[in-house]
């Protein structure tokens, strides 16, 4: 007896199409982002070998095109007092950050939980303070500041650049405590803390994101400005370095390799400072948009 033998299975046909391959794109995409990024890298850096290179020359070097040499940087403390006005900077950006966190973080802390009557429309009054350029308010604080007597030292400066920076600190310590839970708030006022206890001790300690972006972008607008500083520092002994470059290069001799130098020496501290607290500054910025 013969028996049929039965066919071999066979396995059903696909037809899902296949799908591409997607990671030959990705790479030439990344690679082109690199590319990019490098020549976005390679504008922004070149000013800095600009001015590392011509620093790295005396006059006579720069005007013949060739040559390095120190001479610039050791002549630097003789024509201005670097040093001096370096410190001068130094008091005037510390003092005013303080005055702008001293005020900025019961203001935010009272708009974002403390609501009282037209508190909506005083919080939009100071925040539109903003909108306003600094070259349109100058000459009335001029004027104030000069009745008061205050634009021989410090003191007048710190105050127009603290009156300048309160607004932004509002904004932004407003839109941070409103992430706060109230919570916790309400459990430190029952625990006896009260509204400034509260604010001191439970709320301060976790917004240092946005104190230390508040401290940066503080820091590196009044460190570069030259307005406030050439018009309400008057007391050539106290003058920032943002001033003494600026009188340096309206000099009727000016050493170009001189001023490289004492620009180079004006943006070190700006960029330490931002290189610290960089990493707080994205958390910072963004705080509030998806609370």
């Amino acid at each position: 007896m013969t028996t049929l033998a039965t066919p071999p299975d066979t396995a059903p046909l696909d037809d899902t199409p296949a799908v591409p391959d997607r990671a030959p794109r990705r790479k030439v995409g990344r690679w082109i982002l690199f590319a990019v990024m490098l020549a976005i890298a390679a504008v922004m850096l070149y000013p800095f070998w600009v001015m590392i290179f011509t620093s790295l020359k005396s006059e006579q070097q720069f005007l013949s095109g060739g040559g390095f040499s120190w001479l610039s940087w050791r002549d630097l403390t003789s024509v201005i007092p670097i040093g001096q006005e370096i410190l001068s900077s130094t008091i005037v950006c510390s003092a005013s950050i303080l005055v702008i966190l001293v005020v900025g973080l019961p203001a935010g802390f009272a708009f974002s939980k403390l609501r009282f009557r037209a508190s909506t429309a005083v919080f939009l009054i100071m925040v539109s303070a903003m909108m306003v350029p600094l070259q349109a308010i100058l000459m009335p604080e001029f004027v104030n500041v000069t009745r008061l007597h205050l634009t021989g030292g410090y003191l007048g400066a710190i105050l127009v650049y603290a009156a300048l920076g309160t607004p932004f600190s509002v904004f932004l310590f407003t839109t941070y405590f409103r992430g706060v839970p109230d919570e916790l708030i309400e459990a430190g006022i029952v625990d006896g803390l009260g509204y400034f206890g509260a604010l001191w001790r439970l709320v301060v300690p976790i917004a240092i994101p946005a104190i230390a972006t508040v401290t940066v972008l503080q820091f590196i607008q009044i460190w570069d400005d030259l307005l406030v500083g050439l018009l309400f520092i008057q007391n050539t002994n106290e003058r920032p370095i943002t001033v003494g470059l600026a009188v340096l290069a309206a000099g009727r001799t000016t050493s170009i390799p001189e001023l490289m130098a004492g620009s180079l020496i004006s943006a070190v501290p700006a960029m330490v400072v931002y290189l610290i607290f960089q990493r707080y500054l994205v958390k910072g910025l963004t705080m509030g948009i998806d609370r």
